[in-house]
């Protein structure tokens, strides 16, 4: 990812908390420049390992994951892409000053390492336990896999490939108008935060809280 070092994000809580909050990604694997893409919900624990460790999981009948071993081999990565927070800045956004011109400001993770699947049963249920448990977090009362017969557990487990990502190396892009003077960019924050799209008062509250 190309980051310019005015957008550069290094704090390491920031880039959880944004894995976390959009947990949906991109997993990207490109062995023998034969690229493939899956959307899949990530639990990432910053702890586990220098750069923390991202878990997931994916349908058996999906290709994609028979691209770890190649990429092991090979030496390759595989990348999950994070999107956090965007939104649209019009030149009108800034005040009076200019000129102007228009921008999208948004907030990026890229995490880069290579997939090892997990083939124990019980780590694999481990896996899924907590992937629900971040999602259910705030559901009262929560739903949980226990709820489910054990047959039937066990037969889903069977239907899917889980994998860790011992994370090699992150990279962290908070675009949102800090190359602009502080009264512009306390402009565009306002003019953001007086949309009606979620999107937009997200970005805004990220404006205002990373310089």
């Amino acid at each position: 990812m190309y980051v310019p070092q005015v957008f550069s994000l290094q704090d390491r809580r920031l880039i959880a908390e944004i894995i976390g909050d959009h947990a949906f990604a991109l997993l990207v694997t490109a062995p023998e420049r034969r690229p493939e893409a899956s959307h899949l919900p990530f639990l990432y624990d910053p702890e586990a390992g220098p750069h923390g460790t991202l878990y997931a999981h994916m349908a058996r009948a999906n290709p994609q994951w028979r691209d770890f071993e190649q990429l092991r081999a090979g030496g390759g990565e595989a990348l999950a892409i994070f999107q956090g927070p965007h939104a649209y800045v019009s030149p009108r956004d800034y005040g009076d000053e200019g000129p102007n011109v228009p921008t999208w400001n948004y907030l990026a993770v890229h995490a880069y390492g290579v997939p090892e699947i997990v083939a124990d049963e019980e780590e694999v249920a481990d896996i899924l336990r907590r992937l629900t448990a971040a999602q259910e977090s705030a559901r009262t009362p929560p739903w949980t896999t226990e709820s489910l017969p054990g047959e039937y557990l066990s037969r889903m487990m069977r239907a899917i490939v889980a994998f860790a990502i011992p994370v090699s190396r992150l990279e962290a892009k908070a675009k949102l108008n800090q190359n602009k003077k502080t009264a512009q960019r306390s402009s565009a924050a306002t003019a953001l935060a007086g949309r009606e799209d979620a999107g937009a008062q997200a970005t805004a509250a990220a404006m205002r809280e990373i310089t």
